[in-house]
C-alpha cells in the first residue's frame, strides 16, 4: 500500500517541478515577448531571433544610434510601435532618437569656436552634419582647420577689397567685404619681407587676439597666410574715437564720455585679469560703431618689453599717452603702465584737447610736470636716482587744479581723472577698481553683471545723447542731452 503512495507522492512531485519550470519558462517568454516590440518589428518566427543592441554617439552627447540586428532573417527595422523621435531603451527608458535632427548655425559656430555674427551657408551644414566626428570628441586642430578651409577661411578670394583706409611701409589697411558673410570687414594687409618673414608685432597681434573674446575688444575673424603678405580679417567698425571727436567738433555729450569711458574700462580689465598689456592706448586704437559700442584694437606692442619708436605699419608711436615712469625708460611693466593713457583719453574727450600733447620725450615730461608738478622723493620715491630724469634739469613747478583745466566734469570725475594720474604707476587705479567709482553710478547697477561678450548697449539705461558739437555721422538722433 505504500508503493503506490510514493510513486504518486514521485508523481506528483515530478509534475509539479514541471508546472515550476514550464511556469519559469512560460513568464520568461511573456516578458521577453513583450519587451520584444521595445527593439524591432517581430520577425517570422523560424529561428529564435538573436538581439544584438549597440549604442554609439553621433552629433551630439544627447544623440543616440541604434544599429538594430536581427537573427536568421536579417531585418534590422526599428520597432513599429515607436516614432522616429522616440525609441524605447532596454531598461524602459526613452531615448530621443536625433539621427534626424539639423544641425544649427548657432551648434556650427560653437563647433568651430567662430564668432557669433559668422553666418554659414545651409549647404555647408548639411555637409557637415554628414561628415562631422560626434560632437563628445574634441576636434583636432587638424580637422578644424580643414573644416574653416572649407567653408572659405583663410582665402584671399574670399574677401572683397573695397576703399584703402591707410598705409604705411609695411602694411595697407582696407575696408572689404567677405563673401562668406557679406558682412563688411576690415583687411590688414601686411607685406612680408623674405629676409625678415612676418614682423614680430603682427604675430603678437595674432596671438593675442585670438584668445581675446569680449564685446569692447575687436574681433579677429580670419587669418589669410601668403608668400607675399599675411592678412588679417577684422570685424569692421565705422571710426574710432579720434574720428568720432572730430566729427562732434571735439565737444561730446558728458553722458557719452562717460560711457565710452567706461567701455575702455570694461575692455582693459578683461585684458589685465588676462595678464595682457595694450601698451598703445589712444584714440585711434579705439574703435566705435553705428551703435556706439567701444572696442580695443591694434594689440601690435601689447605685451612687449621695450617701446619702440615706430609701428610695423611706420606710424611714429605718439608720446600723448606714455606715462612719466615709460618716458624716463622704465621697463618694469605691470597693468599700470595702461591707466595713465586712459586718464589722457578722459581728459580728451572731456576737455576736447589732448592732455599732454609732446613733440618729444623732454617736451611731454616738461608739458606733465608742469600741470601735475616737477615730482620729489615725498610724491615719487626714487625719482632722484633716475639718470635720465637728473639729465633733463626740470624747472621746479607746483601741481596746478585739474578743475580748472577740466570744468566739465563734475567732482566725481574729477577725483577718477586724478586716480589716473599718479605718478607711481603702483599708486593707479585698476580697470576693475575704476569701473566701480561714483562717476559711473549713473549707469546703474547692470552694467557690472552683463557676461564677457554682452555689450552695454543691451540695457536700456544705457544710451548715447546728443553730442552738442555733432558733424557728419555722429549719432545726432540717439537722444537730448
Amino acid at each position: 500500500m505504500t508503493l503506490p503512495h510514493k510513486a504518486c507522492g514521485t508523481e506528483i512531485k515530478s509534475k509539479s517541478n514541471s508546472l515550476r519550470i514550464f511556469t519559469s519558462w512560460s513568464h520568461k517568454i511573456i516578458i521577453w515577448c513583450c519587451a520584444l516590440p521595445c527593439f524591432y518589428r517581430p520577425a517570422p518566427f523560424v529561428n529564435p531571433p538573436v538581439l544584438s543592441v549597440n549604442f554609439s554617439l553621433r552629433s551630439s552627447p544627447d544623440i543616440v544610434h541604434e544599429n538594430l540586428k536581427m537573427g536568421s532573417d536579417g531585418e534590422s527595422d526599428q520597432a513599429s510601435g515607436t516614432s522616429s523621435d522616440e525609441v524605447q531603451s532596454p531598461t524602459g527608458v526613452c531615448l530621443r532618437n536625433r539621427g534626424n535632427r539639423r544641425i544649427s548655425a548657432e551648434d556650427l559656430n560653437k563647433r568651430l569656436s567662430l564668432p557669433a555674427d559668422i553666418r554659414i551657408p545651409d549647404g555647408y551644414l548639411e555637409k557637415f552634419q554628414l561628415s562631422s566626428p560626434p560632437f563628445d570628441q574634441p576636434l583636432s586642430r587638424r580637422s578644424r582647420r580643414a573644416s574653416l578651409s572649407e567653408i572659405g577661411f583663410g582665402k584671399l578670394e574670399t574677401y572683397i577689397k573695397l576703399d584703402k583706409l591707410g598705409e604705411g611701409t609695411y602694411a595697407t589697411v582696407y575696408k572689404g567685404r567677405s563673401k562668406l558673410t557679406d558682412n563688411l570687414v576690415a583687411l590688414k594687409e601686411i607685406r612680408l619681407e623674405h629676409e625678415e618673414g612676418a614682423p614680430c608685432t603682427a604675430i603678437r597681434e595674432v596671438s593675442l587676439l585670438k584668445d581675446l573674446k569680449h564685446a569692447n575688444i575687436v574681433t579677429l575673424h580670419d587669418i589669410v597666410h601668403t608668400d607675399k603678405s599675411l592678412t588679417l580679417v577684422f570685424e569692421y567698425l565705422d571710426k574710432d574715437l579720434k574720428q568720432y571727436m572730430d566729427d562732434c567738433g571735439n565737444i561730446l555729450s558728458m553722458q557719452n564720455v562717460k560711457i565710452f569711458l567706461f567701455q575702455i574700462l570694461r575692455g582693459l580689465a578683461y585684458c589685465h585679469r588676462r595678464k595682457v598689456l595694450h601698451r598703445d592706448l589712444k584714440p585711434q586704437n579705439l574703435l566705435i560703431n553705428d551703435r556706439g559700442e567701444l572696442k580695443l584694437a591694434d594689440f601690435g606692442l601689447a605685451r612687449a618689453k621695450s617701446v619702440p619708436t615706430k609701428t610695423y605699419s611706420n606710424e611714429v608711436v605718439t608720446l600723448w599717452y606714455r606715462p612719466p615712469d615709460v618716458l624716463l625708460g622704465s621697463s618694469e611693466y605691470s597693468t599700470q603702465i595702461d591707466m595713465w593713457g586712459v586718464g589722457c583719453i578722459f581728459y580728451e574727450m572731456a576737455a576736447g584737447r589732448p592732455l599732454f600733447p609732446g613733440s618729444t620725450v623732454e617736451d611731454e615730461l616738461h608739458l606733465i610736470f608742469r600741470l601735475l608738478g616737477t615730482p620729489t622723493e615725498d610724491s615719487w620715491p626714487g625719482i632722484s636716482s633716475i639718470d635720465e630724469f637728473k639729465s633733463y634739469k626740470f624747472h621746479k613747478y607746483k601741481a596746478q587744479s585739474l578743475i580748472n583745466h577740466a570744468p566739465r566734469l563734475d567732482n566725481d570725475g574729477i577725483d577718477l581723472l586724478m586716480s589716473f594720474l599718479k605718478y607711481e604707476s603702483k599708486k593707479r587705479i585698476s580697470a576693475d577698481e575704476a569701473m566701480r567709482q561714483p562717476y559711473f553710478r549713473s549707469l546703474g547697477p547692470r552694467v557690472h553683471t552683463l557676461p564677457e561678450t554682452v555689450s552695454i548697449f543691451t540695457l536700456k539705461e544705457v544710451q548715447l545723447q546728443r553730442d552738442p558739437g555733432y558733424r557728419n555721422s555722429s549719432y545726432p538722433e540717439s537722444g537730448e542731452e
